[in-house]
């Protein structure tokens, strides 16, 4: 039998939860050891969210370039080579890896990659195997192993694509039909469309049913508009061609976003899961097993790679010692789309016995918002407010800048700012935040 050895702080997983708490533990000089499974940094940039920024520059390239051919002031044709676009992604994550290793063994971190499991011996010892090999014992230990794409129970789903697969197609298909209907896959909808593959989206029940109904009509209206929705439409069939559905069958591969599942299984049998199959975890991030922690998506909750970075650090504080607790914030979320739509709000319960007062306004004509003017593209901005308090209680803007406006918002609405303290705001001008102009001006 392999010799045992002993480490202070072990971390399954190195997603932005995994990576962020090994590097918070490295900076208070713990010992820590980072398992990870493939890939450093996780979904986020390996098949998610960067994967998403990439081929939306693409995309909102190609629009622009259509729209200022039909304004007639450029002239040309162009063509899109998908298999280099993916080749072009893949070289730009093996950099942003290695900045994310460097930055974990610069406080010192081990890292290792290789497949872990986690038992419990005879003595109640947390013991880690990594590839069969390799044996740690963890006087601490954190899983941060994230979800997949959950496959919902659908006659042949095996046909289909996910998320995961984006990057794997070596050519574009003519035509795709996307089953979901959430920001993952209303995302890859506008992506594919403005790639000039016929796009379709099936959905269960509505889709984007976190958005407000005039940002939804918006969305629809201006973003998703060469995209055929069906919503309330059950799938029947996925085939290795076509999908059917109570509304028909249609030709094209499938690709379903219907949401994500937690990687929990590591762990089933020795910490206790919520309903969902997700980790149970408490304010301080322990699971019910002492001496194991959890965090990121495998905890459930919202799957945003911020909300995992910020249990990251909680937990790699209390495996330190220095007791911290997850504070619950506003989250600001966002679609990624030809404009960037964000959001955020106060907890719904907190809306009871409110009398608030809703201002729209459309978006203002900013950097990378002049020519849309010509279309009426600018966007839209909404502000609900409480009119006794003054409080803002829900915003939902889309504009070229709205990430960064709605994240700095939701900050000022966790610290309780009201509309009249905008009185002394200074904005920058030029700029495509309606936020300013609402809570100063109107």
């Amino acid at each position: 039998m392999n010799e045992i050895k002993k480490v202070k702080n072990i971390i399954i997983g190195a997603g932005p939860a995994g990576r962020l708490a090994a590097l918070e533990l490295g900076k208070l000089e713990e010992e820590t050891v980072l398992i990870e499974k493939k890939y450093i940094a996780g979904t986020c940039l390996n098949e998610g969210c960067m994967v998403i920024c990439a081929l939306t520059d693409i995309s909102r390239f190609l629009r622009n370039y259509k729209r200022f051919n039909d304004y007639g002031f450029i002239k040309g044709k162009v063509d899109l080579d998908y298999k280099k676009a993916v080749e072009k992604i893949k070289e730009t994550q093996e950099i942003l890896r290695k900045i994310n290793q460097m930055e974990n063994e610069s406080v010192n971190n081990e890292i290792i990659y290789g497949e872990a499991k986690v038992e419990i011996d005879e003595n109640d010892r947390i013991i880690v195997k990594v590839n069969d090999d390799l044996l740690y014992e963890a006087e601490k230990l954190l899983i941060a192993t994230g979800a997949r794409p959950f496959i919902p129970n659908i006659k042949g789903a095996e046909y289909a694509l996910t998320s995961s697969d984006v990057l794997k197609l070596d050519e574009l298909p003519d035509k795709i039909n996307i089953v979901g209907g959430g920001i993952i896959a209303n995302e890859l909808s506008n992506i594919f469309s403005s790639f000039g593959c016929e796009v379709k989206i099936i959905a269960r029940s509505k889709i984007l049913k976190d958005l407000e109904d005039e940002i939804k009509e918006y969305v629809v209206k201006k973003f998703l508009n060469d995209v055929e929705i069906y919503e309330d439409t059950e799938v029947l069939e996925i085939c290795e061609n076509s999908i059917k559905t109570e509304k028909g069958e249609f030709e094209g591969k499938t690709l379903i976003a219907t949401g994500r599942i937690p990687n929990s299984e590591i762990v089933s049998d020795i910490v206790e899961l919520n309903e969902d199959n997700s980790i149970k975890i408490n304010e301080f991030l322990e699971t019910s097993k002492p001496n194991i922690y959890s965090a990121g998506d495998v905890t459930g909750g919202v799957n945003l790679t911020p909300i995992a970075r910020k249990e990251g650090i909680t937990a790699g504080r209390n495996m330190a010692g220095y007791l911290t607790k997850l504070e619950e914030n506003i989250i600001p979320q966002s679609l990624t789309l030809d404009m960037d739509v964000s959001f955020t709000h106060r907890l719904k319960e907190s809306n009871e016995n409110k009398d608030l007062e809703d201002i729209v306004i459309p978006g203002l004509a900013g950097p990378h918002a002049f020519w849309k003017i010509l279309s009426g593209g600018t966007g839209l901005a909404k502000v609900s407010l409480d009119k006794k308090t003054g409080q803002i209680d829900q915003v939902s803007s889309i504009s070229p800048s709205s990430i960064d406006d709605t994240a700095y918002l939701a900050f000022l609405m966790n610290i309780n700012i009201k509309k009249e303290d905008f009185e002394e705001f200074l904005e920058i001008h030029p700029s495509t935040d309606a936020y300013y102009k609402i809570l100063k001006l109107m």
